[in-house]
This record gives structure tokens, C-alpha cells and sequence, in this order.
């Protein structure tokens, strides 16, 4: 059972409604158990109707943005197909890119495989594009900040996994932390939505909303940077 938090609430005002989603969260119901909780069902009981403008995978944390009115929902809806809206991401990776920044643009085709994932297909999949740097490098994995500028599903998961850089935790696309030989606790996948940008569905005025890491999140990071001093120390 989840409880609403207060921790949750980023912003909120008669037409926009901002929360940190707690991994774990679905953002919508789901289709073979209704009854389980998600997002609205958890919000709406104190915050009236709420629209879902944008999804957040289960196990993904971070910034989330719900309309209140029907008004600011389509507005929102044409600020996402015209790719106005900025997001980014922060990502622990397998290994350590021998890169600072990429753009990733090999296309995607949704549900490509009998797992039904989403993968890179030249011939069939859609324009995709993922913009990538790398904030900081640790033995056996790193921390990106990832911009996506498409929004196909699972894409920065399936452009992150096409470059031998899996999400840690990421079950799906091909990683278990476990084959690590760092001691980490990752039970989800380590993706964090930390901000999003776009213009005020009622104002204009352009707007950006942050989320701080989950204390696991800040966790995990805390561990690697002290193994990665200790292994430095030690060399």
C-alpha cells in the first residue's frame, strides 16, 4: 500500500501539478490488475482530476508533470509533439564511457522482440535521439546525464543498452547489478528523472521543475565515490 507523501509535491497551482514519483510507482493503471494503486489514483482523492501528460517507467524516479484542467492538458499535449519540453535524466551505466558526450541517434522500433523491447532497427524503427555526457566515472560503471529528444518508449534504456552502457539494474535490457564486484544494493532500475523544462501552460512563461535523487539514488552514489576513494588510496 502506498501512503501520499508530502516530500512528493514539487509545485502545484490551479493548472499544473509537479511531483517526485517514487520508484515503484506506476504512473498509470495497470491493464491486468486495475485495482493496483498508480499515480492518480493516489492524487486525485486531494487534488481533483488530473490528466497524465507524460509517463515515467514503474521503476523510474523523478520528475512528473499532470495537468489539473483539460485546458492545460492539450496545451501541454502540443508542447510534447513539438519537442519543445526539456528532460533530462540521470543514469548509472555499466562500465565507463571512453566518451564525455554523444548523441545517440539510431532509430527504434517498440516492442521489437518476443520481451517486447524496444531496439535499434535501420530499416523499420523511428527517429530517436538521446544526448548523453558523462558526469563522473567509477571502476565498473558511471554516472550520465541524459537528455532525451524523442520520446519513443524505453528509448533512453534501449539507446543506453545498444552501446554496451545498460542502466544498472535494468533486468529487461540486459544488466543485473549482482555481476558487479562492486557491493551495491541496486534492486531497481538506477534512472532518475531530475528536471524538466517547458513553457506554463497558462502564462508562457518558460519553466523548469527539479527533483532531488531518492535517498537510494543518493545512496548508491555515496558508496561509489567512497569505494572508488578507497580503491584509490589503495593503489
Amino acid at each position: 500500500m502506498w501512503e501520499l507523501s508530502p516530500h512528493w509535491l514539487i509545485y502545484c497551482d490551479e493548472h499544473l501539478l509537479v511531483i517526485n514519483k517514487p520508484a515503484g510507482l506506476r504512473v498509470l493503471p495497470d491493464g491486468y490488475h486495475p485495482e493496483t494503486e498508480h499515480v492518480r489514483s493516489l492524487l486525485e482523492p486531494q487534488y481533483g482530476r488530473l490528466w497524465i501528460v507524460h509517463r515515467l517507467d514503474k521503476d523510474t524516479s523523478g520528475v512528473l508533470l499532470l495537468a489539473r484542467s483539460a485546458c492545460a492538458h492539450r496545451a501541454l499535449n502540443r508542447q510534447f509533439d513539438s519537442r519543445s519540453v526539456e528532460k533530462i535524466y540521470h543514469a548509472l551505466v555499466v562500465g565507463t564511457p571512453r566518451w564525455d558526450e554523444i548523441t545517440i541517434t539510431a532509430p527504434l522500433r517498440v516492442n521489437g522482440d518476443r520481451r517486447h523491447r524496444t531496439v535499434v532497427d535501420f530499416e523499420k524503427g523511428k527517429p530517436a535521439i538521446t544526448l548523453c555526457k558523462r558526469l563522473q566515472s567509477f571502476k565498473e560503471c558511471a554516472l550520465l546525464s541524459v537528455q532525451p529528444k524523442t520520446g519513443r518508449t524505453h528509448q533512453i534504456r534501449a539507446h543506453l543498452a545498444s552501446l554496451s552502457h545498460p542502466i544498472l539494474g535494468d533486468s529487461l535490457y540486459g544488466f543485473l547489478p549482482n555481476r558487479l564486484s562492486l557491493p551495491l544494493p541496486i534492486e531497481r532500475l538506477a534512472l532518475h528523472a531530475c528536471s524538466i523544462q517547458l513553457n506554463h501552460p497558462q502564462t508562457g512563461e518558460r519553466v523548469q521543475f527539479n527533483a532531488p535523487y531518492p535517498s537510494d539514488f543518493e545512496n548508491w552514489l555515496e558508496q561509489l565515490r567512497a569505494f572508488e576513494q578507497n580503491r584509490r588510496k589503495g593503489e
